[in-house]
């Protein structure tokens, strides 16, 4: 049934809407549940972080509360906080993580957090926008008390170095199942991120899983094992692709002017996301747009990751001019790439010559696409596009590593980005993520976690280890640095400097934090002579 259902998606005769899939339902959000009431109280912001209000658990079915509310009809936030509080429990105030400034090596206080961000929901309360998962999980920390898809990847490649194998088994588990349910991975675990994704690395967590009793190998036995959820994956990401004309697009796939295919990045639905829901408002009252496009333009940027950068705005400069589904990104289509030969080295494995036919050949038809849309020769870096206007969007970012990622680049491709990187992008504490300095988290002079190993993991397939060495041996300069300041690791940092968090977005830095804490024992176990650095200086040369 798994595989007659990708089959079908693929050929384009799945609809692909919120309940079409093969077995779960999706929940309804919270604004969907409780109407005028999540209104509201999003708009009164009767709590400091929307998420708060998502997040709470009622405590009756939203028929009967939306009754009593339309009922006694609370006129000030003072009563309409009564009656908040009386109908639904809020999450817990956010516990920072234990410090102990000075005192603890920076690898035992990483593995003895995963204990303190590992959760166990196999059942939720009734209504709760939480979703359940078969087994244990790691949440990123602070805010994020769910798992969420991309951070994931990357806190399992630390899980593995700390011995915790048991937690990356199940954490794949969990996201089969998703995949099994939902027909794709959401992007976090609530209802209220169904409608969308997040980068797809599931086949990449596949290839931390042994292949056998004596280590890693290709990762075609996970490959294969997983291989309905690959190509149910798949089928969520090429939904609508088939008989696209050339220069129109449906949900997550655009054809492009020749017709070969691409991707970008999408959202279900087009209304204010229901953990922000008070900013996106704000947010489309001040575009001249009609509001539905904002939304799903903002939602899509959620979908990327990267919430918010420069990347995604027409004007590079101002948020209300978010246009993420007029772009063709970088990123996504070489992590496409990636699932495309996973599945094919999953259908060798099952001696399935059709499937592996079709695939490699999906995978060099996206090749060749990547290299006529997405390479900028003169410039020598990997761009975006946008198609709206058939044209590149030629801002220099992070992004530009992925091909070399996942092994697209060809190496006088990869030679020129390392060079570009080494150049405009390496800053004394890692990888920033864009030029440009808007205010957005993800624009510098931030750096996040899974960028520089991104940017690490990419440079070593080809012949740069000492730029990633160079790149590997800041971060890890400025992580312990900021950590021997204040005993914590938290999501993202300055990488202008060393050994100050990063700044902007929408929320206060967080401290946690999965990523950081599972780059950070990678990059240890990788490089042990750059781990105890006490300063860049001491850091091989780029």
């Amino acid at each position: 049934m798994v595989q007659r259902w990708a089959l079908l998606a693929l050929l384009g005769l799945a609809r692909a809407c919120p309940g079409a899939t093969p077995s779960a339902a999706y929940p309804e959000p919270p604004q969907v549940l409780f109407k005028d009431l999540f209104v509201a109280v999003q708009t009164a912001a009767l709590y400091p972080d929307s998420k708060s209000f998502a997040d709470a658990i009622p405590e009756g079915s939203p028929t009967d509360i939306l009754r009593q509310y339309h009922a006694e009809r609370p006129d000030s936030p003072a009563a309409l906080r009564r009656f908040i509080e009386a109908h639904f429990s809020l999450p817990p105030r956010i516990s920072p993580t234990p410090v102990l400034p000075g005192r603890e090596a920076i690898v035992t206080h990483i593995d003895r957090l995963w204990d303190v961000l590992s959760r166990s929901t196999p059942s939720v309360p009734p209504h709760s926008s939480l979703l359940p998962l078969p087994q244990p999980y790691v949440v990123p920390g602070g805010r994020f008390r769910e798992i969420y898809y991309w951070d994931s990847y990357f806190s399992m490649l630390g899980l593995n170095e700390s011995g915790r194998h048991d937690l990356v088994a199940a954490m794949v588990a969990d996201f089969a199942y998703l995949i099994d349910s939902y027909g794709h991975v959401p992007n976090g675990t609530r209802s209220y991120y169904l409608s969308r994704s997040q980068p797809p690395l599931f086949f990449e967590m596949l290839g931390l899983l042994p292949d056998d009793e004596h280590g890693r190998g290709d990762g075609a036995e996970a490959f294969s094992r997983y291989l309905p959820q690959l190509k149910r994956e798949y089928a969520f990401w090429m939904q609508g692709g088939a008989g696209l004309r050339p220069g129109s697009a449906h949900r997550r796939v655009v054809a492009m002017p020749d017709g070969s295919i691409l991707n970008r990045y999408w959202d279900d639905r087009d209304t204010a996301r229901d953990e922000s829901y008070r900013e996106d408002v704000a947010l489309a009252h001040a575009s001249a747009r009609p509001a539905s496009e904002v939304f799903r333009d903002i939602r899509a940027t959620a979908e990327s990751g990267w919430d918010f950068s420069s990347r995604w705005f027409a004007d590079a400069r101002t948020r209300a001019t978010v246009d993420t589904t007029a772009i063709v990104p970088i990123d996504l289509n070489s992590l496409l790439f990636g699932l495309e030969n996973a599945i094919r080295l999953g259908c060798q494995r099952h001696a399935d010559a059709a499937c592996a036919r079709e695939f490699a050949a999906r995978a060099a038809a996206r090749h060749a696409a990547i290299d006529r849309y997405l390479w900028d020769a003169a410039a020598g870096y990997y761009v975006d596009y946008r198609w709206t206007q058939r044209r590149a969007v030629r801002r220099l970012s992070a992004a530009t590593l992925y091909p070399l990622f996942v092994a697209l680049a060809s190496e006088s491709q990869a030679a020129a980005v390392a060079s570009r990187v080494s150049r405009d992008l390496l800053k004394v504490g890692g990888i920033v993520t864009t030029r440009l300095d808007t205010g957005e988290q993800w624009d510098a002079p931030n750096g996040w976690a899974p960028i520089q190993w991104i940017a690490i993991d990419g440079l070593r397939h080809y012949d740069h280890a000492s730029l990633a060495e160079a790149i590997a041996c800041r971060w890890m300069v400025n992580v312990q640095d900021a950590y021997r300041r204040s005993g914590k690791l938290v999501e993202k940092y300055d990488v202008t400097t060393i050994g100050s968090g990063g700044g902007g977005g929408e929320y206060p830095l967080q401290d946690g934090f999965g990523w950081t804490n599972g780059v950070m024992r990678k990059l240890i176990a990788l490089y042990p002579a750059d781990a105890g650095r006490a300063s860049v200086t001491q850091c091989p040369p780029a």
